[in-house]
């Protein structure tokens, strides 16, 4: 297991593709944050926030993570090295936490350069250090179990394909799915408490919830969930292809 996981990151870096898909995500956050005008401009607002970061980086995350996970298993699938998988003393499961962990892995390595933003925006503060570091914090950690699911989501939708490309696409419109879609749903049955049901099963209620600095055990039992949910549907897959 702790091979497949050092020879995930270590072909993600040994390929431009992965350089690529971090830089694109740190230029992206970078722009919006300190270069275009607008609400989500730090310098514009006035205030010494990171409001603008975690309200972009979901959205940079549909496709950040997607584009990690995407050749995970379908790539495997494709060169018929997943057969070769299967024959050493490791289980389905174990080869999916490994790229899982190798995914999730990824993700927090990208968001680690944000924070010099962090730092930035501290030394900004009117007194410096005059900045919501409980509510920050709770939104890096909402962040980065928001990116634990996406992968989880990735790593499933490669598995039911050899196409990286598919694979991509099924993992984006899954994420987003799970991100928006429940809101959607629930704004359509209305404002009462069949509302408000629907609504919680979507990322985006709990990720706001997180967002505010209190780390709540049921929006960690629901990333958790939702992570373990996809893995499990995963292992299925694989088993399914083994038959």
């Amino acid at each position: 297991m702790w091979y497949i996981f050092i020879r995930e990151i270590n072909g993600f870096f040994s390929s431009l593709t992965g350089y690529i898909v971090m830089v694109v995500f740190l230029l992206m956050t970078s722009l919006f944050m300190w270069v275009f005008p607008g609400q989500m401009n730090v310098l514009e607002t006035g205030y010494a926030t990171l409001e603008s970061l975690f309200a972009i980086a979901p959205w940079a995350f549909l496709f950040l993570v997607p584009a990690i996970t995407m050749r995970m298993i379908a790539e495997e699938k494709r060169l018929g090295t997943l057969e070769l998988l299967n024959t050493r003393p490791v289980t389905d499961l174990q080869i999916i936490l490994a790229k899982f962990l190798a995914s999730w892995t990824l993700v927090l390595m990208s968001l680690l350069p944000t924070l010099v933003f962090f730092w930035s925006v501290y030394r900004m503060g009117s007194p410096p250090g005059n900045i919501d570091t409980g509510g920050t914090w709770g939104s890096y950690i909402g962040l980065f179990f928001l990116g634990g699911i996406y992968a989880a989501i990735g790593i499933f939708a490669s598995s039911l394909t050899d196409n990286q490309i598919a694979a991509f696409i099924l993992a984006v419109f899954l994420s987003l799915i799970m991100y928006l879609g429940f809101d959607l749903l629930g704004s359509l049955a209305g404002s009462g408490k069949m509302s408000f049901l629907i609504s919680r099963i979507g990322i985006d209620h709990h990720y706001n919830s997180i967002s505010r600095g209190v780390l709540d055990s049921r929006d960690l039992l629901y990333f958790l969930g939702v992570i373990v949910l996809f893995t499990m549907t995963t292992r299925l897959v694989l088993k399914r292809n083994n038959w």
